[in-house]
């Protein structure tokens, strides 16, 4: 009888792509590693630091094909990687690992994370999420725009903060400008708004703005658009303008219950 091989496959987020922002257990897990699998542009942001190790990529769009590789890899016996930008769970590929997982049950899955856009964006920009927010992709690949358009309209009812991922691209110019007039239904022209673009790569940019001008800005793919609540403001401060949603200390001063 020929023996199973168990092998190990961890998803792993490797943040915006800049090495110092790759977290310490991802760092040795990769350092350990037998093979590094993932999206073509992830791969090439890493692979500079793993001299000697397998790579495993395809282009855009094979993302199942992706994950069966890694899968297939991790069967034979060997401990990979499969790596993600940002967080592996948030628009990440740790889910279709998990689903497709049945089909190799000698592999072992882990999953370790990143930090997300979100969170390196805000950085950037100031402290815009330190109360409640919403995080939605305007990507209608995989989800219907209409059900795109109905969670910005409750969200931005609920007065949340917002963070879009995939604002636009080349085929979808004008989703940013639709996604601002749904927005403007329940917000005011002059809601505080930020966006942060190539975070942590060549070109880093971030920019502060009211509502109704970012329905007009021109972005891209690789930006982060952060959307304020009824509370957020920007601040002047010694390094420029930040942006900053309070998260109602006063309140905890006068007797509340918030922590």
């Amino acid at each position: 009888m020929n023996e199973i091989k168990t092998g190990t496959l961890t998803v792993a987020g490797i943040g915006s792509g800049k090495f110092s922002q790759i977290t310490t257990e991802v760092l040795q897990t990769l350092k350990s590693c037998d093979c590094i699998a993932g999206y073509e542009v992830y791969i090439n942001l890493v692979k500079e630091h793993f001299p000697g190790k397998e790579f495993l990529s395809t282009p855009m769009r094979k993302e199942e094909e992706r994950c069966r590789l890694a899968l297939q890899k991790a069967s034979e016996g060997k401990n990979v990687v499969f790596i993600c930008s940002g967080d592996a769970g948030v628009y990440g590929m740790s889910g279709l690992i998990y689903e497709i997982s049945s089909e190799f049950p000698n592999v072992q899955i882990n999953v370790l994370p990143g930090i997300t856009a979100a969170l390196s964006g805000s950085a950037l920009l100031g402290a815009p999420l330190i109360h409640d927010f919403a995080v939605i992709s305007l990507s209608d690949l995989m989800t219907p725009w209409e059900k795109i358009s109905k969670r910005l309209e409750y969200a931005s009812a609920a007065d949340f903060c917002l963070v879009l991922y995939n604002p636009m691209s080349h085929k979808r110019k004008d989703y940013l400008f639709k996604a601002c007039q749904i927005l403007l239904k329940n917000l005011p022209e002059d809601r505080p708004c930020g966006y942060a673009r190539n975070i942590g790569r060549e070109g880093e940019e971030c920019g502060i703005l009211t509502l109704k001008e970012l329905s007009t800005a021109e972005l891209d793919m690789f930006t982060t658009v952060f959307i304020g609540n009824s509370s957020t403001k920007v601040i002047e401060t010694s390094g420029g303008k930040k942006l900053v949603t309070p998260r109602g200390y006063e309140f905890e001063k006068s007797g509340s219950d918030i922590k």
